[in-house]
């Protein structure tokens, strides 16, 4: 291997990054070859990534081999992602593994949740070519697909696309053009601690105190239920106290998707077609009807079971305490799991997944009434995710290109899933095989098994939500969060902060135009009904 030089690396959010590291003479990755067909890749000479293996270099066009022969020197590449570590973190390493690889000056701009909406509309806005490429929530499509190139052929035939699964190739496609590349996948679902549900004396504590047996929750009552039963003591034994449930609470982070997970279980009925947040035809917001009252009136309970400073989790707070060990409950991305199964990990495959919880009754806004169901009703959250695309007015699309096809390469995606402070999680077929993760991973058999049936069992469900995906769905998000943050915080009832959302959307709607708003929730209808 050659020795490298190498320049200072300054990472500061929310500024300008320049990533500034030699060329591919320099050879800062770190590849080993195992044979005269294989190349094995490690971040190992990037920080603290060694622990995490190698994958092999697959041939293709995306491929480090495919880079190595690129000639770049003397181009820029300006990228604007989220502040590190989610998304932020793999986009610097790619970063800087492309320019080593193809002599390319790479630019990062790395920016916090709440400001990254604006900071790339407002370029688009007023005319200006301030990115090659953009890293951004895929649920912000239905605002910036007209300022996206569409993705060439030739990257949509590359083998790493062509593995993603359907679920994730609807995400980022607008109409019939895959303008989005993908590069992440997204969804909500359970996580808790297999070790405790299993152990003999806290299933024998828990049917003392609560009169039934403890098990894995099936419906949002019983998920809080458990939760609250968990909460204020020492039940894993290491002289600290626990807590029942970990939950992305901020009202600036992410918030609104936790409450979309409690919500759908109420108010996505399986016996009702034609919309979850509008009525279709008629686009009356359907946020205040009793299913989103009645989960909104669940996640107030669950305050019970919250960590000290559980009011005001953000996605990177739940990450940690799940991950770290300090609730026994938790529902979101990928990340917190990734994160429990960690080399090193005190509670390494001492978790498992499960869906999301749900609920027996379930509102039916055409009835107007709520329907019982014997088995709980538990729709999948194909929650926004993260997505990767080119922006139209970049005069670097071959570069640009190039670089989102390396970033998503298939061995850089296997060890990308490994971290889970990346936000990296599971968007190909390859990826939802139990034998990828015991292989790859170290992971029990048993626990591998019930974290790729519970997220392939997302993408065969005929009753799922996706995200609104309209324009101006960033001002109803930040709408819902703020009503839902008054409920929370309890300045307002459930059914007044709701009923304040839905006017404020109701007035979204009419500044936007209706048939506008209505169009392009038409196609986030279209993949709620799909299969039906």
């Amino acid at each position: 291997m050659k020795k490298i030089s190498k320049t200072s690396y300054l990472r500061t959010q929310g500024k300008t990054l320049p990533v500034l590291i030699g060329a591919l003479a320099t050879g800062l990755f770190q590849i080993c070859s195992t044979s005269a067909s294989a190349t094995e890749i490690d971040y190992g000479k990037y920080g603290d990534y060694a622990k995490y293996g190698s994958a092999t270099d697959v041939p293709g066009m995306c491929s480090y081999d495919a880079m190595s022969k690129k000639k770049y020197k003397g181009r820029t590449l300006k990228i604007i992602s989220h502040a590190v570590p989610v998304i932020g973190e793999p986009t610097d390493l790619h970063a800087r593994q492309f320019q080593d690889l193809t002599g390319a000056k790479v630019d990062v701009v790395h920016i916090p949740f709440g400001d990254l909406y604006q900071r790339i509309m407002i370029p688009f806005q007023t005319g200006q070519a301030a990115y090659d490429v953009m890293f951004y929530p895929s649920l912000w499509i239905g605002d910036v697909q007209s300022f996206l190139a569409p993705v060439p052929a030739a990257y949509e035939a590359a083998s790493g696309m062509k593995d993603v699964t359907a679920n994730y190739r609807d995400v980022a496609t607008w109409g019939s053009q895959m303008v989005q590349y993908p590069m992440d996948g997204d969804r909500h679902y359970m996580k808790y601690r297999s070790d405790i549900f299993n152990n003999p004396q806290m299933k024998a504590k828990y049917k003392e105190k609560m009169g039934k047996e403890l098990r894995v929750p099936a419906t949002w009552e019983e998920y809080n239920d458990v939760a609250t039963f968990f909460s204020g003591w020492d039940w894993a034994g290491d002289g600290k106290p626990h807590f029942g449930s970990a939950e992305v609470t901020k009202r600036d982070d992410l918030m609104f998707s936790a409450f979309i997970s409690r919500v759908a279980a109420y108010a996505k009925n399986p016996n009702v077609k034609g919309g979850f947040f509008f009525d279709l035809a008629t686009m009356k917001p359907q946020v205040n009807n009793p299913g989103w009252v009645r989960g909104l009136e669940m996640f107030i309970k669950a305050k019970a079971a919250f960590p000290p400073g559980g009011t005001n989790f953000g996605l990177g707070d739940e990450i940690f305490s799940f991950g770290g060990g300090q609730t026994l409950m938790s529902y979101s991305w990928d990340d917190a799991f990734i994160q429990a199964m960690e080399q090193g990990s005190p509670i390494r495959n001492k978790v498992a997944a499960a869906p999301l919880p749900g609920a027996n009754d379930v509102w039916n806004r055409v009835s107007g009434k709520w329907d019982h169901f014997e088995t709980p009703n538990a729709p999948p959250y194909i929650t926004w995710g993260w997505t990767s695309a080119v922006t139209k007015a970049s005069k670097n699309k071959d570069m640009a290109f190039d670089y989102l096809c390396f970033f998503s390469n298939e061995a850089n995606a296997d060890l990308d899933l490994q971290v889970g402070r990346f936000g990296v999680n599971p968007y190909r077929k390859a990826h939802f095989s139990a034998s990828f993760w015991e292989s790859k991973l170290g992971w029990e058999k048993s626990l591998a098994e019930s974290y790729v049936k519970t997220l392939g069992g997302m993408d065969a469900s005929n009753n799922r939500v996706f995200d609104l995906r309209v324009p101006g769905v960033n001002q109803f998000m930040s709408t819902l969060a703020n009503g839902v943050s008054e409920a929370m915080a309890g300045q307002k009832s459930p059914q007044a902060a709701l009923d304040g959302v839905a006017q404020q959307w109701n007035n979204i709607v009419k500044k936007i135009g209706v048939d506008k708003v209505r169009a392009a929730y038409k196609n986030v209808v279209a993949l709620e009904d799909k299969g039906r």
